[in-house]
């Protein structure tokens, strides 16, 4: 332990060393298995499209961080970030973006449908919006069975656009559900910009005071805020309060899915973010408190071994069954079409 401390003192530090170099680990996890997934897209491994989060990182990081085992995810289909963060391996992730037998849902799931009930991710949700009121039913059997888990709903900016952000956040506030909605705002829904479609500034902050709750916004490229203001509403949750909406601004590195060059942002704007990378931001903030270079190479080190072990892994397994993927299509448990 004394080793990781260089020159610095923790003793002040809210976060403390353990969660720090925690945070710092599923940033970097985070980022080289997705940047892989982007690697084995271009060598046609990876089949159909898929949405990262490289640039987003602290988010998942933060607010995963901050959960107890027992809480409860719903994500977006980009959702590899929040699905690792709460612990699946990399190569569950992988395997299903391969379609490989040894991915989460044995390759019949892909990319946008990542779910893990042992790690209690309860979905990826490819249609904008529609997790929103799954999560309050979440959150409502939570309360209605007097458990103390809480659950996070993470959604884009485009989806407060959305009739179900709406009715979602009105029916939580009016039952004080133990839910925490947090809108991942990083600028574009999908190829326009938020703010050229939307009446207020920020799309989730500014409407909270429309159903009662406070105008929560914060920095979502910085991990330390992030778990902080996550702390917070899984208290308050847990404590009876009621629900918290949450926007977190970030910015995606990449183009909305893989086919998308990302063309359409002004000239600078990329670079400007750049500057601001989770990654670059809390490696810097562990040297303001002391944590040694050798304890962040240790983590970016065995980051790559793993990714590495689970490239092997996942191009050595065998692609899902044609039995696998055509069982349980439709209720009967079969694929036959009928009318």
């Amino acid at each position: 332990m004394q080793d990781t401390i260089k020159n610095g003192s923790l003793a002040n530090d809210d976060i403390g060393l353990e969660t720090r170099l925690e945070l710092y680990r599923l940033q970097v996890e985070i980022r080289d298995c997705e940047k892989r997934a982007y690697d084995l897209f271009l060598q046609n491994l990876v089949k159909g499209t898929s949405h990262l989060s490289l640039g987003q990182e602290a988010i998942a990081a933060g607010f995963a961080a901050a959960m107890g085992p027992k809480d409860k995810s719903f994500c977006t289909y980009r959702g590899h970030a929040h699905t690792l963060a709460r612990g699946v391996p990399m190569e569950k992730v992988l395997g299903e973006l391969m379609l490989r037998d040894n991915g989460l849902m044995r390759g019949k799931g892909g990319s946008m449908h990542l779910t893990s009930a042992e790690h209690n991710v309860l979905g990826s949700y490819a249609i904008v919006g529609a997790h929103l009121c799954i999560a309050c039913g979440s959150a409502w059997r939570a309360q209605y069975q007097g458990h103390d888990d809480v659950t996070v709903c993470f959604f884009g900016d485009g989806t407060t656009n959305i009739g179900a952000f709406h009715e979602a956040l009105n029916f939580a506030v009016i039952w004080k559900l133990p839910v925490v909605f947090v809108c991942e705002n990083n600028l574009y829904m999908e190829y326009t910009p938020i703010d050229d479609v939307t009446a207020v500034p920020h799309p989730a902050a500014d409407r909270a005071s429309a159903y009662g709750l406070p105008r929560i916004l914060i920095d979502g490229n910085d991990a330390d805020e992030v778990m902080r203001t996550a702390r917070a509403a899984y208290k308050l949750a847990r404590e009876g309060g009621g629900p918290s909406l949450i926007e977190c601004l970030t910015y995606r590195h990449s183009g909305h899915s893989r086919a998308d060059p990302g063309k359409y942002r002004p000239p600078g704007e990329l670079e400007k973010w750049l500057e601001r990378d989770p990654l670059k931001t809390y490696r810097a903030r562990m040297a303001e408190f002391g944590i040694s270079p050798d304890a962040v190479a240790a983590i970016e080190t065995e980051s790559k071994r793993k990714v590495d072990e689970a490239t092997v892994n996942c191009k050595a397994a065998p692609p899902a069954s044609e039995h696998l993927l055509t069982a349980d299509v439709y209720a009967d448990g079969g694929w036959a079409w009928r009318n």
